[in-house]
Protein backbone atom coordinates (compact mmCIF):
# COMPACT_ATOMS: atom_id res chain seq x y z
CA UNK A 1 0.00 0.00 0.00
CA UNK A 2 1.49 3.35 -1.05
CA UNK A 3 1.51 6.39 1.19
CA UNK A 4 -0.86 9.20 0.30
CA UNK A 5 0.62 12.23 -1.36
CA UNK A 6 -0.31 15.87 -1.14
CA UNK A 7 -1.84 15.62 -4.62
CA UNK A 8 -4.27 12.99 -3.35
CA UNK A 9 -5.94 15.46 -0.98
CA UNK A 10 -9.17 17.20 -1.88
CA UNK A 11 -8.70 20.78 -2.95
CA UNK A 12 -10.57 23.37 -0.97
CA UNK A 13 -12.21 26.38 -2.61
CA UNK A 14 -10.11 29.52 -2.62
CA UNK A 15 -10.88 32.11 0.03
CA UNK A 16 -8.13 34.73 -0.03
CA UNK A 17 -7.75 38.24 1.31
CA UNK A 18 -5.43 41.05 0.27
CA UNK A 19 -4.52 43.94 2.55
CA UNK A 20 -1.62 45.36 0.58
CA UNK A 21 -0.16 45.58 -2.92
CA UNK A 22 1.87 42.36 -2.56
CA UNK A 23 -1.18 40.39 -1.43
CA UNK A 24 -3.17 41.86 -4.31
CA UNK A 25 -0.63 40.46 -6.80
CA UNK A 26 -1.52 36.92 -5.68
CA UNK A 27 -5.24 37.52 -6.13
CA UNK A 28 -4.53 39.19 -9.49
CA UNK A 29 -2.62 36.14 -10.73
CA UNK A 30 -5.52 33.85 -9.81
CA UNK A 31 -8.20 36.14 -11.29
CA UNK A 32 -6.34 36.78 -14.55
CA UNK A 33 -8.38 35.84 -17.62
CA UNK A 34 -11.62 35.59 -15.65
CA UNK A 35 -14.72 36.36 -17.67
CA UNK A 36 -17.93 37.92 -16.42
CA UNK A 37 -21.10 39.47 -17.79
CA UNK A 38 -21.54 43.20 -17.22
CA UNK A 39 -24.71 42.27 -15.29
CA UNK A 40 -22.52 40.68 -12.55
CA UNK A 41 -20.91 43.99 -11.56
CA UNK A 42 -22.18 45.38 -8.26
CA UNK A 43 -21.28 48.81 -6.80
CA UNK A 44 -22.83 49.63 -3.43
CA UNK A 45 -21.72 53.16 -2.52
CA UNK A 46 -23.42 53.15 0.89
CA UNK A 47 -21.42 50.02 1.83
CA UNK A 48 -18.29 51.24 -0.01
CA UNK A 49 -18.20 47.82 -1.70
CA UNK A 50 -17.54 46.82 -5.31
CA UNK A 51 -18.05 43.18 -6.32
CA UNK A 52 -17.85 40.96 -9.39
CA UNK A 53 -19.07 37.41 -9.94
CA UNK A 54 -16.29 35.93 -12.09
CA UNK A 55 -15.89 32.74 -14.08
CA UNK A 56 -12.26 32.24 -13.10
CA UNK A 57 -9.77 29.96 -14.85
CA UNK A 58 -8.20 27.73 -12.18
CA UNK A 59 -4.53 28.70 -12.68
CA UNK A 60 -3.67 26.86 -9.45
CA UNK A 61 -4.85 23.60 -11.09
CA UNK A 62 -3.37 24.06 -14.60
CA UNK A 63 -0.22 21.97 -14.10
CA UNK A 64 -2.11 19.14 -12.38
CA UNK A 65 -4.66 19.04 -15.20
CA UNK A 66 -1.89 18.81 -17.77
CA UNK A 67 0.02 16.12 -15.84
CA UNK A 68 -3.10 14.00 -15.37
CA UNK A 69 -4.48 14.59 -18.87
CA UNK A 70 -7.78 15.93 -17.59
CA UNK A 71 -9.73 19.00 -18.72
CA UNK A 72 -8.88 22.49 -17.58
CA UNK A 73 -11.33 23.97 -15.11
CA UNK A 74 -13.06 27.21 -14.29
CA UNK A 75 -14.93 28.12 -11.13
CA UNK A 76 -17.30 30.90 -10.20
CA UNK A 77 -15.69 33.27 -7.72
CA UNK A 78 -16.68 36.49 -6.04
CA UNK A 79 -14.11 39.29 -6.14
CA UNK A 80 -14.92 41.94 -3.54
CA UNK A 81 -13.17 45.27 -3.05
CA UNK A 82 -14.03 47.10 0.17
CA UNK A 83 -13.18 50.66 1.26
CA UNK A 84 -14.16 51.93 -2.21
CA UNK A 85 -14.75 55.67 -2.40
CA UNK A 86 -15.69 55.93 -6.08
CA UNK A 87 -15.83 53.91 -9.29
CA UNK A 88 -15.01 55.03 -12.83
CA UNK A 89 -14.97 52.95 -16.00
CA UNK A 90 -13.89 53.19 -19.61
CA UNK A 91 -15.09 50.92 -22.41
CA UNK A 92 -17.76 49.32 -20.21
CA UNK A 93 -21.39 49.91 -21.19
CA UNK A 94 -23.59 48.79 -18.27
CA UNK A 95 -26.67 49.15 -20.50
CA UNK A 96 -25.37 46.43 -22.86
CA UNK A 97 -26.85 43.50 -20.89
CA UNK A 98 -25.18 40.97 -23.24
CA UNK A 99 -21.66 42.35 -22.77
CA UNK A 100 -19.10 39.78 -21.56
CA UNK A 101 -15.89 41.20 -20.10
CA UNK A 102 -12.50 39.56 -19.62
CA UNK A 103 -10.16 40.57 -16.79
CA UNK A 104 -6.58 40.95 -17.99
CA UNK A 105 -5.03 42.37 -14.82
CA UNK A 106 -5.71 43.78 -11.40
CA UNK A 107 -3.27 46.33 -9.98
CA UNK A 108 -2.85 48.93 -7.25
CA UNK A 109 -1.69 52.49 -7.84
CA UNK A 110 -0.69 53.84 -4.41
CA UNK A 111 -1.67 57.30 -3.24
CA UNK A 112 -0.13 59.29 -0.42
CA UNK A 113 -1.26 57.49 2.74
CA UNK A 114 -2.36 53.89 2.06
CA UNK A 115 -5.09 55.07 -0.25
CA UNK A 116 -4.92 54.87 -4.02
CA UNK A 117 -6.61 53.19 -6.97
CA UNK A 118 -7.27 49.57 -7.79
CA UNK A 119 -7.41 49.19 -11.57
CA UNK A 120 -9.11 46.29 -13.32
CA UNK A 121 -7.77 46.21 -16.88
CA UNK A 122 -10.14 44.51 -19.29
CA UNK A 123 -9.68 43.04 -22.76
CA UNK A 124 -10.59 45.44 -25.56
CA UNK A 125 -9.17 48.58 -23.92
CA UNK A 126 -11.71 48.62 -21.10
CA UNK A 127 -10.89 49.44 -17.49
CA UNK A 128 -12.56 49.91 -14.14
CA UNK A 129 -10.80 52.23 -11.68
CA UNK A 130 -11.70 52.10 -8.01
CA UNK A 131 -10.59 54.90 -5.67
CA UNK A 132 -9.92 53.12 -2.38
CA UNK A 133 -9.16 54.26 1.13
CA UNK A 134 -7.02 51.12 1.59
CA UNK A 135 -6.40 47.79 -0.13
CA UNK A 136 -9.03 45.37 1.14
CA UNK A 137 -9.82 42.72 -1.47
CA UNK A 138 -11.18 39.18 -1.21
CA UNK A 139 -11.45 36.39 -3.77
CA UNK A 140 -13.71 33.49 -2.83
CA UNK A 141 -14.79 30.50 -4.90
CA UNK A 142 -18.54 30.02 -4.64
CA UNK A 143 -19.20 26.99 -6.89
CA UNK A 144 -17.57 23.67 -7.61
CA UNK A 145 -15.06 23.75 -10.47
CA UNK A 146 -16.44 22.91 -13.91
CA UNK A 147 -14.78 21.98 -17.19
CA UNK A 148 -13.59 25.06 -19.07
CA UNK A 149 -16.04 25.42 -21.99
CA UNK A 150 -13.23 26.12 -24.48
CA UNK A 151 -11.26 23.11 -23.27
CA UNK A 152 -8.17 25.30 -23.45
CA UNK A 153 -6.03 27.36 -21.10
CA UNK A 154 -5.99 31.09 -21.79
CA UNK A 155 -3.16 32.15 -24.10
CA UNK A 156 -1.22 34.11 -21.52
CA UNK A 157 -0.54 33.41 -17.89
CA UNK A 158 1.17 35.09 -15.00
Amino acid sequence: MADATFDDGREAPLNLGAFGAEDLEIIASLAQDAVFPVTEISWRPAERRFALLLNRFRWEDKDAAEQRGRPYERVQSVLVVDQVLSVASQGVDPKDRDLILSLLSLSFEPGSDGDGHIVLTLAGDGAIRLAVEAVEVTLRDVTRPYQAPSGQAPLHET
